[in-house]
């Protein structure tokens, strides 16, 4: 397409989404390749000058994958979700706050807005509890595994992201929660980007990740668009499998509650953002009601 051509597309979806809030949830390559992550932050501060309410919820995964093996510890999942130790998260706090979430912040600094970094302790933001036992599938026997210090949310408090949001700044977000004692627990990134958008009301949850976007079980499709009734029947049918269940249960979820259109895109391609959000056909998954 000619530039004219793009920037005419872009123009009523500039006008629709202006003033509302949009959700993004920066994960996969984007935590480790400074490149792609920069790209992505570009994008995130043009949505915000054309006057969109952005909030940045980032994970961190192959980085505290790559910082644990660096430590000498194996990464272990059940069902998508890490099993957190008390040196896993020690971890994962290090990586998560302490470097990914400021190097977002300072990103967003060059690119010319204003980023504010915060965890879900900040202003009690994210409230969680300990996750039950959950029930695994190993060698064909049902067992109960403990993931340890991992978060189930119980209760969002949009209220330090609204003011941060009135106040035209982007919110940066790392899913360390707090609990009613105090302490910290480890939330998976993607549901809470999920329900941090059900909490501010969000016109939209876009989800970055590593994939095109929700395929069937023999990954040769991309579908462009999705009912929450197809994606569940999807996830039923085994095409939805490890770490993309997660992130398709937080868009269903998010949608189911209230936000109008949930996006699963790839975050490794330049501009893709912006092209889902700006053109007609899209470049991932968009899951909505209907």
């Amino acid at each position: 397409m000619k530039r004219e051509d793009v920037l005419m597309e872009a123009l009523p979806y500039i006008q629709q989404f202006h003033g509302k809030t949009i959700v993004i949830k920066l994960g996969g390559h984007a935590m480790v390749d400074p490149v792609v992550l920069e790209n992505a932050i570009r994008d995130a501060v043009l949505l915000h000058y054309v006057g969109i309410r952005v909030v940045l919820v980032h994970g961190g995964g192959p980085e505290i994958s790559e910082k644990m093996k660096q430590m000498g510890k194996e990464s272990v999942f059940v069902g998508g979700l890490r099993v957190t130790d008390e040196e896993t998260l020690e971890i994962a706090q290090m990586v998560l706050v302490g470097k990914i979430n400021k190097g977002i912040v300072s990103l967003i600094a060059k690119c010319g807005a204003r980023g504010v970094g915060l965890s879900g302790s900040d202003g009690n933001l994210i409230l969680a509890k300990k996750m039950d036992l959950q029930k695994v599938e190993i060698g064909g026997i049902q067992k109960e595994v403990d993931l340890g210090h991992v978060g189930e949310i119980e209760w969002i408090d949009p209220t330090i992201l609204n003011t941060l949001l009135d106040k035209d700044y982007i919110p940066v977000v790392s899913p360390i929660a707090i609990d009613k004692n105090g302490g910290s627990l480890n939330i998976n990134a993607d549901i809470a980007a999920g329900d941090i958008a059900i909490a501010l009301n969000a016109y939209k949850l876009v989800n970055m990740t590593d994939v095109d976007g929700v395929m069937d079980k023999g990954r040769t499709k991309v579908f462009r668009k999705l009912t929450v009734r197809e994606a569940n029947d999807l996830q039923k049918s085994g095409a939805i499998a490890e770490g993309m269940i997660p992130k398709v249960m937080s868009v269903i979820k998010a949608v189911e509650n209230g936000v109008s259109y949930s996006h699963i895109i790839n975050g490794n391609i330049e501009h893709n953002l912006i092209l889902e959000l700006f053109t007609h056909d899209g470049v991932g998954t968009m899951i909505s009601m209907s």
